[in-house]
């Protein structure tokens, strides 16, 4: 009997300490709010720029209230909020995320866009944020991964207010892809490795025709034909580049400036 009751007063000694040690939960200043209020919360706090309390906001809402038009709007809103965050992989996912669960949605082309919009600015079109950086060190897979999408927002939905401004960075997405095709080939092509930076040339031409990197493409082909003692192939080259460029700079030895092609400006 008396180990009975010491073993009681174990239990209820241990229950106690553990109500003791337990922290409450800190106070909830949205319990009880509707779907609207918390809506309309979460887009004040976007407007000032409060993003992870927006972010907070759009959660609790879906979590709440899972069903209906506020529910739905939030997981496209919650995706902007995480791109204006700088938190690029939860953007994508919660993109990837209502294009899955609302194929029909009248908006969904606006979440292909924004999909499209962070892999863009991900690496900004190959450009990116560090001016002197060699590129043949960076992967262009976002900037593929967002002409893949911009492309398939302007096959879905050609009439889309967004497909205007998709094309045109599909535009200059070629470009920048061409351009670094070219980048890689020449990085080639001082070191030495010539085949290697042949076939990159000929990647460059393959693959992105009639961008502004195939003058280029076509110059350094020649070199490293010469270099390979592939003399036809080097003279075909040859004339290709005279026949599309016949003022080119590089029929007379290719331009001095040793300025990044990157740096536009």
């Amino acid at each position: 009997m008396a180990n009975k009751i010491l073993r009681s007063l174990a239990v209820i000694g241990a229950l106690l300490l553990a109500g003791c040690s337990a922290t409450p939960d800190e106070f909830d200043e949205t319990a009880g709010w509707n779907a609207q209020r918390l809506y309309s919360e979460a887009k004040e706090s976007m407007s000032d720029g409060s993003y992870d309390r927006a972010i907070q906001m759009f959660e609790k809402l879906e979590a709440r209230y899972p069903y209906g038009r506020y529910a739905q709007q939030s997981q496209l809103e919650v995706a902007y909020a995480y791109y204006k965050s700088d938190e690029a992989a939860s953007a994508l996912a919660a993109c990837d995320r209502f294009i899955k669960l609302h194929p029909n949605h009248p908006n969904v082309d606006y979440a292909y866009y924004l999909k499209g919009l962070v892999n863009f600015n991900e690496d900004l079109g190959l450009l990116g944020s560090l001016a002197n950086q060699d590129l043949s060190e960076r992967d262009p897979r976002a900037s593929q991964e967002a002409f893949d999408t911009f492309r398939e927002l302007v096959k879905r939905f050609p009439e889309s207010r967004y497909a205007n401004d998709a094309r045109q960075r599909m535009q200059y997405l070629v470009n920048a892809l061409g351009w670094h095709e070219v980048h890689v080939a020449r990085y080639y092509l001082k070191r030495g490795a010539y085949l290697a930076s042949a076939n990159r040339a000929q990647a460059a031409l393959i693959s992105y025709p009639e961008t502004p990197a195939t003058e280029e493409a076509l110059y350094i082909l020649t070199q490293a034909y010469d270099k390979l003692g592939m003399t036809q192939l080097r003279d075909d080259a040859t004339r290709v580049l005279n026949a599309n460029f016949p003022q080119s700079i590089y029929l007379s030895g290719g331009p001095k400036s040793d300025k990044p092609w990157w740096q536009l400006w």
